[in-house]
């Protein structure tokens, strides 16, 4: 009998905290986007290919730090890239990430020796 409502608590708790998420998908409002993107490591591994010192000189792409180009160009580069010169990052980043790199350009100081 014990274990009977253990399992019916088990279930409860389960349907409750798939409740909320559901919830959103009926109402259409889509759900929250996480990131847990380490911006630091993406440039030392990935951007600073191109951004040099982490975006804070021109490289084989523009310097970064102080652009003066808006939030929406760089996210629409950052997503669609620009032919012959970036690749496009719109399957790999969601928008919390993107915008979480964005962050970390507007950051962006000259090195402290």
């Amino acid at each position: 009998m014990m274990f009977r409502y253990l399992s019916l608590a088990t279930v409860a708790l389960s349907i409750a905290s798939v409740l909320p998420a559901m919830a959103q998908q009926v109402a259409g409002t889509p759900a929250a986007e996480t990131s847990h993107l380490d911006v630091d490591q993406l440039f030392a591994t990935t951007c600073g290919w191109c951004h040099s010192d982490g975006g804070r000189v021109a490289g084989k792409g523009p310097q970064l730090m102080n652009t003066k180009r808006s939030d929406d160009f760089i996210r629409n580069r950052i997503k669609h890239g620009k032919e012959g010169a970036m690749p496009a990052f719109g399957s790999t980043f969601n928008d919390a990430d993107i915008d979480k790199i964005i962050h970390y350009i507007r950051s962006l100081k000259p090195d402290q020796p």
